[in-house]
C-alpha cells in the first residue's frame, strides 16, 4: 500500500515553504524559497504577487519531486500570512499591482475618512480601525492604480488574501475561495454572521463579486494541480490560528505566544468572541459547516518582534545571526527600554504614529545594550496585553510558546519575569505547518492526536510582584510619553525623513 502524506504549503512574510507530513504527524519532507518584501518608501511594504506565488509553486514542485515515487500525497493544506492582499486579472491571472503587505500603512489617511466607526468596524469584525487589514489599502488600490480601476470597470478583478490567489492559481482558475480566518483579516467580514458585511463592503466602496467565496477552515475547498498530481485541498488557515492547532490550543482558556515576524498572544475563548478593550476578537477555524463548529481566541498582535531584530542586524551590524542574540542580552550591564514601534504599535494601543524609541542612553551603553533593549521592548509589548487578558478574569499560569524567536532564552526568561507566567517552548517548530496539517487530516475524516511536545527546559518567574510591577509602571510611563512626542513631532513635519 503507498505510503500516504498530507502536503502543506506554508506561505509567511519572508518565505514560501512546502512540507509533507506522514501520517503520524512528521514533517519528513520540506522546500523553501526565501520571499522579501520591498520597502518603496515609509510606510510602505509590499510583494511582487508574481515572485509571491512563484517561491511557492517552486517549493511545492520540489517537495513533491522529494516524495517516493510510489507515495500518495493524500491532501492538501494552506496557511499563509493573513493580511496581504493581492489583484489580479481573472483572465489572465496575471497580478495588476504589488500586493501590499499586512505591514503596509499606506491607506491610513483614507481609513480616517471611511464613513464607519472604530466602535462599529470592531462590533462587526472584532478587529479594530487600523492600515494593516486590507480593506482601505483595497480602496486605495482602487483609487491610484489605474490597472486595477480599469479591471474592476471591466468586471475582470479579483482580489482577495494570499492563500486565496495561490489557491485559484494551482486550480487553474477553478477554486475562488477563501475561509473565515483568512477573510476577517479584509476588515469586510462579520464575524457573527460568517459572512461579507454589506455595511462594510459600503463604507469602503468594495464590491462584493471582487471577492472570493467564504467556505469552512477545513472542508473541501477545491484540487490544486502540480508535478502532473491533482490534490484535494481539505484546509485552509491563517498562519496564526493554523500554529494555534499545532499547539494544542483547542479547549477554553488555553493560551500560547507565536514569536515571529511579530509576536501573537492568543487565548481561546470557546465558540463565542470575548471582549477586551485594545485587544481583538480573532476567529480561529471552522470545521465543515454550522456555526457550532467554531472557535474563537482573543488575540494580540505585536507587529513588530523579528523584524525588530532584523533591523537592528540589518541597518546597525550589531550581529549577524539571531543564534547571537542571547548571548549579547546576557553581556548586558545596563537595561534600556525600547518601544519596538516598527511598523506602527499594535494591541492593545493600535497607533501607527509612534517612532521607534531607546531611552536610558548613558556613556556606558553600548552594542550589548540596544540588543537586550530590542528583545525585552518585544517581551513588555506581550506583557501589556497579557496583563489586559488576566484583568478580565482569564487565569492563565502557563504560556507555550513557539516561533523562530522561541530559541532567545533571554527572552523567555523577561517574558516570564513581565507576565508572572510559566513560559513552556515547544520542541515543534513547525508549529503553523503541523496544525495545517492536522486540520487536513481532519478533513479526510481522521482524527489526528498531533500536538508539539514541550521542550526540556521551561522559564518560572524569577522576580517578585513588586518589582514586576515597578517594571511595568517604568514601561508604561515611557511609552505614554513617546506616543505623546511622536505625535508632536508628526504635526511638526520635522520627522519622519527618508
Amino acid at each position: 500500500m503507498p505510503e500516504k502524506f498530507i502536503i502543506v504549503l506554508d506561505q509567511g512574510s519572508s518565505s514560501s515553504r512546502a512540507l509533507a507530513f506522514d501520517l503520524e504527524g512528521n514533517a519528513r519532507y520540506k522546500a523553501q524559497r526565501r520571499l522579501e518584501a520591498a520597502y518603496p518608501g515609509p510606510g510602505l511594504a509590499e510583494y511582487d504577487a508574481e515572485k509571491l506565488y512563484a517561491s511557492q509553486a517552486e517549493s511545492l514542485e520540489e517537495l513533491l519531486a522529494k516524495l517516493p515515487a510510489d507515495s500518495e500525497p493524500a491532501a492538501l493544506a494552506i496557511a499563509s500570512q493573513r493580511s496581504t492582499v493581492v489583484f489580479w486579472d481573472k483572465r489572465t491571472g496575471a497580478p495588476l499591482c504589488p500586493a501590499p503587505s499586512w505591514q503596509d500603512g499606506r491607506a491610513l489617511e483614507l481609513l480616517g475618512k471611511a464613513p464607519v466607526s472604530n466602535t462599529k468596524i470592531h462590533d462587526l469584525t472584532g478587529l479594530y480601525k487600523t492600515p494593516y487589514y486590507s480593506a482601505s489599502k483595497i480602496a486605495w488600490a482602487l483609487g491610484n492604480y489605474p490597472e486595477v480601476k480599469a479591471a474592476a470597470a471591466e468586471k475582470r478583478l479579483l482580489v482577495a488574501p494570499v492563500a486565496s490567489y495561490l489557491l485559484w492559481r494551482l486550480s487553474g482558475g477553478k477554486a475562488f475561495v477563501t475561509d473565515p480566518s483568512q477573510a476577517q483579516r479584509t476588515l469586510l467580514f462579520n464575524l457573527r454572521r460568517l459572512r461579507w458585511e454589506p455595511r462594510l463592503l459600503s463604507a469602503f466602496g468594495i464590491d462584493r463579486e471582487l471577492l472570493p467565496e467564504i467556505k469552512p477552515s477545513i472542508s473541501r475547498l477545491g484540487f490544486a494541480e502540480a508535478a502532473g498530481r491533482r490534490l484535494p485541498v481539505m484546509a485552509m488557515l491563517g498562519d496564526q490560528q493554523a500554529a494555534m492547532l499545532g499547539l494544542g490550543l483547542e479547549v477554553p482558556n488555553s493560551a500560547a505566544l507565536n514569536y515571529g515576524t511579530g509576536a501573537f498572544l492568543l487565548v481561546n475563548t470557546g465558540r463565542r468572541p470575548v471582549k477586551i478593550r485594545g485587544l481583538l476578537n480573532s476567529f480561529g477555524w471552522q470545521e465543515g459547516k454550522g456555526r457550532k463548529k467554531v472557535c474563537y481566541f482573543t488575540e494580540s498582535t505585536v507587529n513588530s518582534a523579528g523584524t525588530a531584530l532584523e533591523w537592528v542586524k540589518r541597518n546597525f551590524g550589531i550581529f549577524n545571526d539571531i543564534s547571537e542574540v542571547d548571548g549579547m542580552c546576557r553581556r548586558s550591564k545596563n537595561r534600556l527600554y525600547c518601544l519596538p514601534a516598527i511598523g506602527g504599535l499594535g494591541a492593545p494601543y493600535w497607533d501607527f504614529t509612534a517612532f521607534t524609541t531607546f531611552t536610558g542612553f548613558s556613556p556606558h551603553t553600548d552594542k550589548y545594550d540596544v540588543v537586550r533593549g530590542v528583545t525585552e521592548g518585544i517581551a513588555y509589548m506581550v506583557g501589556d496585553a497579557f496583563d489586559l487578558v488576566k484583568k478580565k478574569g482569564f487565569k492563565i499560569e502557563e504560556l507555550k510558546v513557539s516561533g523562530g524567536l522561541s530559541q532567545v532564552d533571554w527572552l523567555l526568561q523577561f517574558q516570564a519575569d513581565i507576565t508572572g507566567a510559566r513560559i513552556v517552548p515547544l520542541l515543534e517548530t513547525e508549529a503553523t505547518a503541523l496544525g495545517a496539517a492536522l486540520a487536513a487530516a481532519r478533513g479526510l475524516g481522521l482524527d489526528p492526536k498531533w500536538q508539539a511536545k514541550a521542550a526540556p527546559r521551561s522559564f518560572e518567574p524569577s522576580i517578585g510582584e513588586a518589582e514586576r510591577q515597578k517594571l511595568l509602571k517604568g514601561w508604561r510611563v515611557f511609552v505614554k510619553d513617546i506616543r505623546r512626542t511622536s505625535r508632536e513631532l508628526r504635526k511638526l513635519d520635522v520627522l519622519p525623513h527618508a
